[in-house]
């Protein structure tokens, strides 16, 4: 046992897992409801949960009318987020303690799934994410993403 100030050595996932969990992100993105969607899913939840060299803080402002809906993916979308965020921070190592840039790229996660979704169910729309797109059309979705990280996320 370790008394005042401890450190201990965390150890690296190796890189084959890392590519597996961008790969599954992408393909998350790209077809959310997808036969293997289930199963790739619930891998890249455990392996966000479990890493022990990344962390990814979640803020509910982002997704907040999407949470407790009775919106069909509701699943599909709310658990893109972190694993789209996770997917960032391997990618772009040098910018992992930029809040914005990994919420954004969360957000961005999330509505790459939803359009996909809406390929193939075109009445699978929603307003608040309707929104976003459109927030994210004009230039405005990090400007947004900057205000709920200050107003409505406390950092971990």
């Amino acid at each position: 046992m370790c008394r005042g100030r401890c450190r201990y050595a965390i150890p690296k996932v190796d890189q084959g897992d890392r590519d597996k969990l961008v790969k599954a992100s992408r393909a998350l993105e790209s077809d959310p409801i997808g036969k293997d969607a289930k199963k790739n899913r619930e891998w890249a939840t455990q392996w966000v949960i479990q890493v022990p060299d990344i962390s990814v803080e979640i803020c509910a402002g982002y997704l907040g009318p999407l949470l407790g809906s009775k919106y069909t993916y509701e699943t599909e979308l709310n658990s893109q987020e972190p694993i789209s965020m996770t997917a960032f921070i391997i990618e772009h190592e040098d910018k992992a303690n930029d809040r914005v840039a990994v919420h954004q790229a969360g957000v961005e996660g999330v509505l790459k799934a939803y359009e996909s979704i809406l390929k193939s169910k075109p009445d699978a729309k929603m307003e608040y994410l309707d929104g976003l797109i459109a927030k994210r059309g004009k230039g405005e979705l990090k400007a947004y993403v900057e205000e709920v990280l200050t107003t409505k996320c406390r950092p971990q």
